[in-house]
């Protein structure tokens, strides 16, 4: 696959029957899911685990989200969800990147970037990375492609 980026985290998802809408394709709102799964997946392929978040009372809350969506995929489609985190400044702020693509063509289908910001769980307020953070998403970081 010809990414953005290099080394994704991939995710492989299918698109069925569940995932179509009204118009005979995979509705929009199944890519922000499919993103969210990958997401998840490769924060605990990093080492930063849901049960990690609710340990260390802290979690990245995404913010702000924006997505683009090229191409149409309909039912039977294999998809890749590749990810990346492609910014952490200030010891608050994250920022990930996605790219869904077909994976028989590599056609580029839904991209999109959210950022977050780390809270504290019981109050939901923004507070410091706590160092457990920022050991196991910095060395994660990917540069922009010139």
């Amino acid at each position: 696959m010809d990414w953005r980026y290099p080394n994704p985290y991939t995710h492989a998802v299918c698109v069925n029957s569940e995932h179509i809408d009204g118009l005979g394709h995979s509705n929009n709102t199944q890519y922000i899911q499919w993103c969210e799964a990958a997401a998840w997946a490769h924060s605990a392929a990093l080492g930063m685990s849901l049960e990690m978040y609710q340990t260390l009372g802290r979690a990245m809350a995404v913010v702000r989200s924006e997505f683009d969506y090229l191409k149409a995929t309909y039912e039977g489609d294999p998809l890749l969800v590749g990810t990346w985190l492609t910014d952490m400044s200030k010891r608050l702020n994250m920022e990930r990147r996605f790219e869904v693509r077909r994976q028989l063509d590599g056609t580029l289908v839904c991209q999109g970037v959210w950022q977050f910001v780390c809270i504290r769980l019981d109050t939901g307020a923004p507070a410091r990375m706590p160092p457990e953070f920022e050991a196991v998403y910095a060395p994660a970081l990917v540069g922009f492609p010139c």
